[in-house]
């Protein structure tokens, strides 16, 4: 027979048992997710990397990221597949908001466009200050040009600058390559190719170490240096509209919003490509 002290050192491992096959049963709730499309110049460039982590601990969720040209970003948001956008396009952006896909569009940052090319430089741009007389002397020496063709906020500034000209580029025009994919993989076309591209200057520096042909042959070697104003390129950033997509999470968007609008964020944003190529990727805007 057991002693009084031996059932009650049972009852209590029995107990204890059962207490921790409960605590085993219960699971941690899943994190927050929250779905941002944005453009590959902001994944490529390393900036999300640097970036998210702080934002995810901050807010205790898991950010998604789906990075494709700004078209594909907006039409993502506009179809409420998106909870956040942060693009580069601001007409496109501008009507994001007045088609009632998002409330507000906020400042984040800018860079630039540049021009690049191969070494030899066979349509003698290297000289030249506005992107639209550098196109036009690509066209005329029938050179050949990478456009990334996928409706990105850098194909539109592109084809805006050949509609200054009067210019209609199409792939039947064989120095005309459009390549359809994101900024990475154009630049590195254009250098297997020896093609001038147009590109974001935070995805040219962050990868250029792949890029041994290619050098920056208009907009200089920083922003203060490129003297066409008609290259600067801002981004901005949008919570999706829950009015018109109820099935977003407007809240966190609009903590991501705050975030990444914060003195605090927007100090790592300017310091970010300092210490490795002596210049911001991308230089900040949303105080202005």
């Amino acid at each position: 027979m057991m002693t009084r002290k031996q059932v009650a050192l049972t009852l209590g491992s029995i107990v204890l048992t059962v207490l921790m096959m409960g605590a085993c049963a219960v699971q941690p709730a899943e994190p927050a997710v929250l779905r941002l499309a944005t453009t590959t110049s902001t994944q490529d460039s390393g900036l999300l990397d640097a970036i998210l982590p702080n934002f995810e601990s901050k807010c205790g969720c898991r950010v998604d990221v789906v990075a494709v040209g700004t078209g594909q970003a907006l039409e993502l948001g506009a179809q409420g597949d998106a909870d956040v956008v942060l693009v580069h396009s601001r007409k496109a952006e501008d009507q994001f908001v007045a088609d009632g896909n998002a409330r507000e569009r906020f400042d984040v940052m800018v860079n630039d466009f540049i021009i690049v090319g191969p070494r030899n430089d066979p349509a003698g741009i290297s000289r030249m200050t506005l992107a639209k007389d550098a196109l036009k002397s690509i066209r005329d020496a029938q050179a050949r040009f990478a456009s990334r063709g996928d409706k990105s906020g850098t194909h539109n500034k592109e084809l805006s600058i050949w509609s200054s000209l009067g210019i209609t580029p199409t792939q039947e025009m064989a120095w005309y390559n459009s390549v359809g994919q994101g900024m990475g993989e154009t630049l590195i076309f254009a250098n297997e190719t020896s093609a001038y591209t147009l590109t974001d200057r935070g995805t040219y520096l962050s990868t250029q170490d792949k890029l041994p042909n290619l050098i920056v042959l208009v907009g200089g070697s920083n922003l203060a240096e490129n003297q066409d104003k008609a290259l600067l390129n801002p981004y901005g950033v949008m919570a999706v509209n829950p009015d018109t997509h109820p099935g977003v999470n407007f809240d966190l968007a609009m903590q991501f919003v705050g975030w990444l609008t914060s003195p605090e964020t927007q100090a790592k944003i300017g310091a970010y490509g300092l210490d490795k190529f002596g210049q911001p990727l991308f230089y900040p805007n949303a105080g202005k």
